[in-house]
């Protein structure tokens, strides 16, 4: 069964010793899934600069979120734990192909909602772009 959520989005994104912060609460929906998964989906704003963008995440235990994007701005991120993936990721500027190593996938998540916590470092072409962290918070 769908719920209805609060989610607290905060993304820090690093370079080297300078980092920037984006805090997002927004509504979404959220259910389990058979395979003993989670669901989140919620619509992109102004805020993250993917407004037009609706973003499903599926959380499997403490080893794999699938992010994908639909919408202005379509993506898909493959986040597992110790494993580097070569998603699309797509912005309103245009399309890449980027690489994403997950060092951390902490998840408190459970059917009435719960905390995730998402490391993992961005490349392009094989050079370092960033490091980023996620952390997300899901309430009825």
């Amino acid at each position: 069964m769908e719920k209805d959520v609060t989610i607290n989005l905060k993304s820090v994104n690093s370079v080297d010793s300078e980092s920037s912060t984006i805090e997002l609460t927004t509504v979404g929906k959220f259910r389990s899934l058979a395979n003993g998964g989670f669901q989140l989906k919620y619509e992109e704003s102004e805020v993250t600069g993917f407004s037009g963008s609706t973003t499903c995440l599926s959380i499997f235990g403490n080893d794999l979120v699938n992010l994908s994007r639909t919408g202005t701005a379509p993506s898909e991120l493959v986040l597992e734990k110790d494993k580097k993936h070569h998603c699309h990721y797509g912005t309103p500027y245009g399309d890449m192909t980027m690489g994403i190593f997950t060092h951390c996938i902490d998840n408190k998540v459970n059917s009435d909602g719960g905390n995730i916590y998402l490391k993992y470092t961005v490349d392009i072409n094989s050079s370092y772009v960033s490091d980023n962290e996620i952390y997300i918070s899901i309430t009825q």
